[in-house]
């Protein structure tokens, strides 16, 4: 099984073909094809391949699921005994991509 280890929204991930992972959110819509090309290592078949810093040549494909956003969370500040209290909700945008192919 090979796997590889992409890098996308200053995050990175460890991918093997058929994985479905959340990233950060991409401007393509869903059903798209979405190539990432920084591709830090490739590890399968007795073969690691690791780049200074990306692997030259290596790309992983994938399509995406769809766009959404995640659950709320609250951000809460208070400061006792001074009146001080903020609340505030956020919802972090992501995007589901199924990964389908990495090539070397």
């Amino acid at each position: 099984m090979t796997q590889a280890i992409i890098e996308t929204g200053g995050k990175q991930y460890r991918v093997s073909e058929g994985d479905v992972i959340f990233i950060e959110k991409l401007p393509q819509e869903a059903q798209e094809k979405v190539t990432f090309d920084k591709v830090l290592a490739v590890v399968g078949d007795g073969v690691s391949n690791f780049g200074t810093p990306t692997v030259a040549g290596a790309t992983v494909t994938g399509s995406i699921v769809k766009n959404g956003r995640s659950r709320k969370i609250i951000v809460y500040k208070m400061h006792a005994k001074k009146n001080y209290r903020r609340k505030q909700g956020h919802r972090q945008p992501y995007t589901k991509v199924q990964i389908e192919k990495i090539s070397v």
